[in-house]
């Protein structure tokens, strides 16, 4: 395949019944489940999860909101380490806030909860091609 060729690593990926996209990742050394969501403009960490990732946050003054959500309050964790198989991005900014919403409904269908979302902060870096049909994404190895 062309992306190999590229120096393209590929990491496989669950799409669960609520369409959303799984990924397994590792955040400060710590394994946890991660939406993949090419719509977030930031990765982003639930607040009942930040001693298990070993985050230490501040408050922030910006606010986050989903499709019918209103806005939430965040705080911010810098200098994080994520690693998505091989490759890993470090000096990481997280957003964190409330993940509730989003693992309520997943646990409404089902579907177990996760620990944050990787976004396009990522993505972006990482030259991300998703190949839905197959269930991958392809990194770049730098």
């Amino acid at each position: 395949m062309k992306l190999k060729k590229k120096k393209y690593r590929k990491i496989k990926f669950e799409i669960l019944k609520t369409n959303h996209i799984l990924i397994e990742a590792k955040l400060n050394g710590v394994s946890g489940r991660f939406i993949l969501d090419t719509g977030a403009s930031n990765s982003c960490v639930g607040k009942d999860n930040v001693d298990e990732f070993l985050i230490k946050s501040k408050s922030s003054e910006e606010k986050v909101a989903g499709v019918g959500s209103a806005q939430m309050e965040t705080e911010i964790s810098i200098d994080n380490v994520l690693k998505l198989k091989k490759r890993t991005f470090k000096g990481l900014s997280i957003v964190v806030f409330d993940l509730s919403n989003i693992n309520e409904a997943l646990m409404n269908q089902e579907v177990e909860a996760v620990s944050g979302i990787i976004g396009a902060d990522v993505l972006i870096k990482a030259k991300a091609v998703i190949d839905y049909e197959n269930k991958f994404i392809y990194l770049s190895k730098k």
